[in-house]
């Protein structure tokens, strides 16, 4: 107990800035997969994104912040507002789940959150202490995003891009209409 205590007595306003960030977060995640209704699930889902572009400006990473604003929260998340309010969703439409599915479900997230007890309970998983003479200004610019991107993780961002491409071709793909559908 007295560990806890001293690691809230160490911690600078940034440190209480990231738990406060981390806090709503993890608050605003269980939102978006507890939520009922499809549209505050969009809306905490999109509280999630602007608290990891917050956890961005704290690693010096503003381009990635305002990538995640603008991208994700922007544009993503105006289209899943309109794919909902589109699809218009009613309870009688919607399958109810069987008991298997859901003990299923209970298991499995059972499992993943025992797992990550142990991973964050083990020695190996300590967060290592930054020696604060070895920070760079040039920390989280886009020019050593890139660098690395293109250098050290080429095959993940490819292998990424080709993702993107199959999701696109199979979303025109499941939008394309036969030669006898009705045009609403």
């Amino acid at each position: 107990m007295t560990e806890f205590i001293n690691f809230f007595k160490a911690l600078t306003p940034t440190g209480y800035l990231f738990l406060l960030l981390t806090a709503v977060t993890l608050f605003s995640a269980i939102g978006v997969v507890t939520a009922r209704n499809p549209i505050y699930s969009v809306l905490a889902l999109i509280a999630t994104f602007f608290c990891l572009s917050g956890h961005y400006i704290l690693l010096n990473a503003q381009f990635l912040a305002a990538v995640n604003i603008i991208v994700y929260a922007g544009a993503i998340m105006v289209l899943f507002l309109f794919t909902i309010m589109f699809l218009n969703l009613r309870k009688d439409d919607e399958e109810s789940k069987t008991n298997l599915t859901k003990m299923a479900s209970v298991v499995v997230g059972g499992l993943l959150m025992v797992m990550l007890i142990t991973i964050f309970r083990a020695k190996s998983a300590q967060v290592p202490t930054v020696n604060p003479v070895s920070f760079s200004a040039k920390t989280g610019l886009v020019e050593n995003l890139g660098n690395l991107l293109y250098s050290d993780y080429i095959l993940p961002f490819e292998l990424a891009s080709v993702l993107f491409l199959v999701a696109m071709v199979g979303a025109v793909m499941l939008g394309k209409r036969e030669a006898g559908d009705r045009h609403f």
